[in-house]
């Protein structure tokens, strides 16, 4: 019900938001498109979860594999790591990263973004490669070495692919948790690095007019399209593990 109102209020007539709308207008969505702060703060914010979300989908494959198939010293330890930023919060996660930073002498600057947002993606990503590990026979890759194919033909032509779904799933879900990403980026970023979501809060810090409603509104029509792209190719239920896709 608050995205509706919210959706609603964005066509409100009257430089205020309110409900419910007296008139009809796009003003305030061509004045999101507009405002050059949200043109930037949406190419930043692009930047960054492309970056985040292909080193997580890099670093979380890797993991991912090693956890599932072998077993060796610490690996609950490390899988418990790479998971707690889902029980940690985001502000606490923001103003670690930035303690840190200025600590080994780095400012505020884009290695400081990506490398906070790889760590908050991480874990759904994990998650997504978890399913598609555990819907794949390892059985197959033992056929593939047993019939003399190399480590890494395999790794090409049989884990890869088996892996596609989870890969090009935890990717869309990094990518769109990352583009949406705001209490952690308050922490670490500035003017020129500031994302999408930190322009829309200095936005509200000095205008109280519809502008919000109307890149709400956006916001939910691309999360929605992606996702339905994602169910549509990829399959939500294999992603998210509501569905055996083994045979």
């Amino acid at each position: 019900m608050p995205a509706v109102v919210a959706c609603i209020a964005a066509f409100d007539t009257r430089a205020l938001i309110a409900f419910p709308p007296v008139g009809f207008t796009w003003r305030w969505f061509v004045r999101a498109l507009t405002y050059e702060d949200f043109q930037i703060g949406f190419v930043n914010s692009l930047h960054v979860a492309a970056i985040a979300s292909s080193i997580a989908i890099i670093v979380g494959s890797a993991v991912a594999y090693a956890i599932d198939r072998y077993d060796f010293a610490g690996k609950r330890v490390l899988e418990a790591i790479l998971l707690a930023p889902l029980a940690i919060p985001h502000f606490t996660i923001g103003l670690g990263a930035l303690i840190v930073a200025y600590q080994v002498g780095m400012a505020r600057g884009w290695s400081v973004v990506v490398a906070c947002h790889v760590v908050l993606v991480l874990p759904f990503v994990l998650r997504s490669l978890y399913v598609s590990l555990k819907n794949m026979d390892p059985r197959l890759e033992a056929a593939a070495l047993s019939l003399g194919a190399k480590p890494w033909r395999v790794l090409l032509t049989v884990t890869l692919p088996g892996l596609a779904p989870g890969l090009a799933g935890g990717w869309i879900f990094a990518a769109i948790l990352s583009f949406n990403e705001f209490t952690a980026s308050l922490f670490v970023t500035v003017q020129r690095t500031q994302t999408l979501p930190v322009a829309m809060y200095n936005y509200v810090r000095e205008y109280a007019d519809p502008s919000m409603a109307a890149l709400s509104a956006l916001y939910i029509l691309l999360t929605t399209v992606l996702l339905t792209v994602a169910n549509r190719f990829l399959g939500l239920g294999r992603i998210l593990g509501t569905e055996d896709v083994r045979h």
